[in-house]
């Protein structure tokens, strides 16, 4: 099941390093204000999913935090429900 799984992992490696391969060229991007960035093709799209990702994760954060307390508060209010023990019965 290793070998499959590192298998699938280099067919992305390769397909994704074609990818790169083909997305060299140099695109402009222009902003406000005259201002204007060339960069490759490939470091733009890049950069844009790198964001995308970042911004997903701190979307996240609050929910988790959240969850997280959520979590502790029911794990002290389970212990100071959980009842000890019964005693063992003599002569039994």
């Amino acid at each position: 099941m290793r070998i499959v799984t590192w298998a699938i992992w280099a067919i992305v490696f390769l397909l994704l390093v074609g990818f790169v391969a083909k997305n060299v060229e140099p695109v402009t991007l222009r902003f406000y204000f005259d201002l204007a960035l060339q960069a490759p093709l490939i470091a733009v799209i890049f950069v844009s999913f790198a964001a995308g990702s970042l911004f997903g994760i701190l979307a996240l954060v609050p929910r988790l935090l959240r969850m997280r307390r959520e979590l502790g508060r029911l794990a002290r209010a389970s212990r100071a429900r959980a009842e000890p023990p019964a005693p063992p019965l003599a002569g039994a």
